[in-house]
C-alpha cells in the first residue's frame, strides 16, 4: 500500500447540517487542514442502498440492493477485496449489514460480532453491531466515542491500511425530531466534539482521513428519494491528495475508486465513475 486512509461515516446527516453545525471539521477547512465538498448520493438514497454504492462504486441499479429490507452478499468488486488483493490490512468498525455486504451473509451474532481474520479475502478485522430493537424510543445505537475509539484500537493493533468506521446516531435522531430543532442541533454538536480528537490522533498515526456521510435527510427525518436535502451531505477530506474545485459536486460513485487510488490499489473495471482525488 502506498498510504494508508480511514473512511468515517456518520449515517444521514444532510449538507446543510454538516456546514452549521460541525465547528471542528469547519475549524480545520478554514485553517487549510482539511477540504470539503458536496457530495450527491445515489437512488434510492435509503441507507443500505447507498452503503452498498460506497464499496462496490456500482448503482443500487447495478448490484441490487434496493432498500434496507433487501441485504446480501455484493458479487461486485469491493473497496475491501481490492485493498486485500493489493496485500493490505482491512478494518470495519459499523453496522452488521457491512459485515454482510462484504464478508458473509447472513449474520451471525455470535460468529460476526467480533473477528479477526487474517486470511479474509475482504475484511480482516471487524466489529459489529445490530442495533436489534431499533425504534424511535430505543435507539439501540452504541456510544460514538466508542466506536472511534475501537477505529483507533484496532488500526493501531493490527496495522490497517484501510479502515471504515460507521455510526447510525444522527440518522436515528433524524428520524425521531427532524431536523430543525434543538435535539438535532445539539447532537450534531456532540458528535462534533467526539470525533474531534480522534482526527489528529489518526494523522499522527499516518493515515489520511475522509469523514461523510451515506445521504442526506430532508426536513421531515425522510430520505430514500430524490432532493438536495436527501441525497446531498458534505464529504471533508485530510491529506495531501488534490481535488477538483471547492465548487464542484462530488458523485458517490467517485468515492470507491477514490480511495483505493489514494492506497495505490488497483481500480476494478466495475468502478467507471473517476477519482476525484489524485
Amino acid at each position: 500500500m502506498n498510504k494508508k486512509l480511514l473512511l468515517i461515516i456518520l449515517d444521514g446527516v444532510p449538507y446543510r447540517n454538516w456546514r452549521r453545525l460541525f465547528g471542528n471539521l469547519e475549524g480545520w477547512v478554514a485553517s487549510g487542514e482539511a477540504r470539503v465538498w458536496r457530495m450527491r448520493a445515489v437512488l434510492p438514497s435509503t441507507s443500505a442502498s447507498c452503503y452498498a454504492s460506497i464499496h462496490t462504486g456500482v448503482t443500487p441499479q447495478v448490484h441490487g440492493c434496493t432498500g434496507n429490507g433487501n441485504v446480501f452478499r455484493v458479487k461486485e468488486p469491493d473497496v475491501f477485496s481490492e485493498v486485500r488483493k493489493a496485500g493490505g490490512v482491512t478494518g470495519a468498525v459499523a453496522h452488521s449489514f457491512w459485515s454482510q455486504f462484504f464478508n458473509r451473509h447472513p449474520f451471525d451474532m455470535v460468529r460476526d460480532i467480533e473477528y479477526d481474520e487474517p486470511e479474509s479475502a475482504t475484511i480482516n478485522h471487524g466489529r459489529f453491531h445490530t442495533m436489534t430493537g431499533y425504534g424511535d424510543i430505543n435507539q439501540m445505537t452504541p456510544s460514538d466515542v466508542d466506536l472511534f475509539a475501537t477505529l483507533t484500537s484496532l488500526s493501531a493493533r493490527f496495522g490497517l491500511d484501510y479502515g471504515m468506521l460507521h455510526t447510525c446516531t444522527l440518522d436515528s435522531m433524524g428520524h425521531r425530531f427532524y431536523h430543525d430543532c434543538e435535539e438535532m442541533d445539539h447532537a450534531c454538536y456532540v458528535m462534533d466534539e467526539m470525533l474531534g480528537p480522534f482526527i489528529p490522533r489518526w494523522r499522527a498515526m499516518g493515515y489520511e482521513v475522509i469523514v461523510t456521510a451515506d445521504h442526506g435527510q430532508d426536513a421531515r427525518g425522510h430520505h430514500g428519494g430524490t432532493g438536495e436535502d436527501q441525497q446531498d451531505f458534505a464529504l471533508y477530506y485530510f491529506g495531501e491528495g488534490q481535488g477538483p474545485g471547492k465548487d464542484v459536486l462530488l458523485d458517490q460513485l467517485q468515492l470507491a475508486p477514490t480511495i483505493l487510488s489514494r492506497l495505490g490499489a488497483p481500480i476494478p473495471k466495475t468502478m467507471k465513475a473517476k477519482p476525484f482525488l489524485k
